[in-house]
């Protein structure tokens, strides 16, 4: 726990971290222009998703955008429910969406799952945000986020650019796309694991308090965290563990 101090201690050290702060968002600025400036990828496919509607291409999701962000939601199609973080990061979606869309961006979220499974986990949460199925395409494998159990066991495959994946087939992310004025796709990027820990807006919250995430060091990060409507119940069901059940 911090140390008692007098106010003007106090003030004096908080002036010294203000300075750090100032940096950091000096920083975060510079990298957020690098990030923009990347080079962008053209697709050759325009996939198809399973949507409300029936079927929806990705230039389709744009929806008059001329920028789409695509959340990886985690969703196997055998899960129950949606994993309980990519859950908590949804539940900003539908505010945010309105804003966004003054800013020519769509934010539309594809899982593995059955569009069906994801309508009815959509309204038990109470979103309305766009969510689509990508059960019948190969959009989360050329994305990084899905990998088939045979992959799981291959020491060369890469997750997060880097790093080998989690031992689950269906991982989160994030990815950025751009439509240009003769209708032309480009990927021009795509964030994973704790690239997405902005997205947890409580995270941003709690890190301003004392106790921080106050998270076991023993135990998984976010091993606390339930679905919204779950946190009284007294038996809860991780959907991470059904796969492994």
């Amino acid at each position: 726990m911090p140390q008692p101090t007098t106010r003007s201690a106090w003030l004096a050290a908080r002036k010294a971290l203000l300075k750090k702060e100032k940096e950091l968002t000096h920083l975060r600025e510079q990298l957020a222009d690098e990030r923009r400036n990347l080079p962008m990828v053209k697709l050759d496919e325009d996939y198809t998703f399973d949507g409300p509607n029936g079927p929806v291409t990705l230039s389709e999701l744009f929806d008059g955008c001329n920028q789409l962000l695509i959340y990886h939601f985690m969703f196997a199609p055998d899960w129950s429910q949606g994993c309980k973080s990519c859950s908590a990061i949804a539940d900003h979606y539908d505010d945010t969406i309105i804003h966004l869309r003054h800013r020519d961006t769509n934010l539309v979220t594809v899982s593995r799952a059955p569009i069906e499974k994801l309508l009815t986990f959509r309204d038990r949460m109470g979103w309305t945000f766009p969510w689509v199925s990508s059960g019948n395409n190969r959009f989360n494998s050329d994305y990084g986020v899905y990998f088939t159990e045979e992959e799981l066991k291959n020491p060369l495959s890469i997750y997060n650019y880097v790093s080998p994946p989690y031992p689950i087939t269906d991982l989160p992310g994030l990815s950025v796309f751009l439509r240009d004025e003769a209708g032309d796709i480009y990927h021009t990027y795509s964030t994973y694991a704790r690239g997405l820990d902005p997205f947890l807006n409580f995270y941003n919250f709690l890190d301003l308090t004392p106790k921080g995430r106050d998270e076991a060091p023993d135990e998984p990060p976010m091993n606390w965290l339930r679905h919204h409507d779950n946190y009284d119940a007294p038996h809860y069901v991780d959907p991470w563990a059904e796969q492994h059940a």
